[in-house]
């Protein structure tokens, strides 16, 4: 098969999970508060950690799961209650009424949402991590694991043009629109993280009824 088509349906079996054009209102709400600068860090940083966990994935994916004994279902049960708690913070802001304002700014400041939630589960969550693993399988040389990690590597990139150029909205957006954003997507990342434990908890059951099916 050539590698222009082999690279075509790697990326086309990669970027519907990562699903980038999804991420910029997420990605302004999980931020609001941070400067341009710190945005594009974050979006940067989030990029490059999704990356990572996508190669390691590819490369280690099923070792590193069989070793710690963790199905794909738990994946997914994890993956959605990280998402349920970010979604629940979205919906209802809480301040810390025992820190002075300095504190406040300096803890803003050091705030990093990169890793927990953006690159993981949002951008390479446990669909991503399963497409990965899954191609795994598929290489018999190595020019077709290059072509994966370059595929890969494509849908990052993209995504973190996307991100970036989310920030423009902030321009049309005041305090209000973006609270109201903030809580719309909260709302929405909630239903996300019911749809992982639900894909989870039905994949598990799904396994038990097929065990108990061949026992009996």
């Amino acid at each position: 098969m050539p590698l222009l088509h082999q690279l075509l349906l790697a990326f086309i079996a990669i970027l519907p999970v990562v699903n980038p054009f999804s991420k910029p209102p997420i990605f302004l709400s999980i931020t609001e508060g941070l400067t341009v600068e710190q945005q594009r860090q974050q979006a940067l940083k989030a990029c490059l950690y999704a990356f990572l966990i996508l190669l390691v994935s590819l490369l280690a994916g099923t070792f590193i799961l069989a070793f710690f004994g963790i199905s794909l279902p738990a994946l997914q049960i994890a993956g959605g209650m990280l998402i349920a708690r970010t979604g629940f913070q979205m919906l209802n802001p809480q301040k810390e009424h025992h820190q002075t304002p300095h504190e406040e700014i300096e803890a803003r400041e050091m705030e990093d949402v990169s890793f927990v939630p953006l690159a993981m589960p949002l951008l390479s969550g446990p669909g991503s991590m399963a497409v990965m693993i899954n191609l795994a399988s598929g290489p018999e040389v190595w020019t077709d694991w290059v072509v994966i990690v370059v595929a890969a590597l494509a849908v990052c990139v993209i995504t973190y043009f996307m991100l970036i150029e989310s920030l423009q909205m902030v321009k049309f957006l005041g305090v209000n629109g973006m609270n109201a954003l903030s809580k719309l997507m909260g709302f929405l990342l909630l239903s996300l993280a019911v749809q992982f434990i639900i894909n989870g908890v039905t994949s598990s059951l799904t396994h038990l009824v097929q065990m108990l099916n061949a026992n009996s």
